[in-house]
C-alpha cells in the first residue's frame, strides 16, 4: 500500500485563486463598524444641537413665565418672621 496520495502535490483550482486575492488584499474602503460608529455619533450630534437650539429659540419667543400668587397665609407667616406685624393684629 502507497500511504502517498496521487493529488498531494496538487492545490484544488478553488484555492488557487483566493492566493492571489490574498496576496494582492488591500484596505480598500472604510471597516463597516467605523461607518456605523460614525453614523450613531452624527445622529447624537445633530440631535444634540438641534435640541440647543430650540431651546435658545424657545427663551427669546416665548414670555417669562409667571410665578405663581404667593396665598395670604404665606405672606403672613413670611413677616412674622421678618418681625414685622401683619396689619390688623
Amino acid at each position: 500500500m502507497d500511504d502517498e496520495f496521487e493529488f498531494a502535490d496538487k492545490v484544488p483550482p478553488s484555492f488557487e485563486r483566493m492566493g492571489d486575492a490574498i496576496k494582492n488584499a488591500e484596505a480598500k474602503g472604510f471597516n463597516p463598524g467605523l461607518v456605523v460608529l460614525i453614523f450613531v455619533v452624527g445622529l447624537l450630534l445633530i440631535f444634540f444641537v438641534g435640541n440647543y437650539m430650540l431651546y435658545t429659540y424657545a427663551q427669546k419667543i416665548l414670555p417669562p413665565r409667571k410665578k405663581k400668587p404667593v396665598s395670604k397665609k404665606k405672606m403672613k407667616r413670611e413677616r412674622l418672621k421678618q418681625g414685622v406685624s401683619a396689619p390688623g393684629e
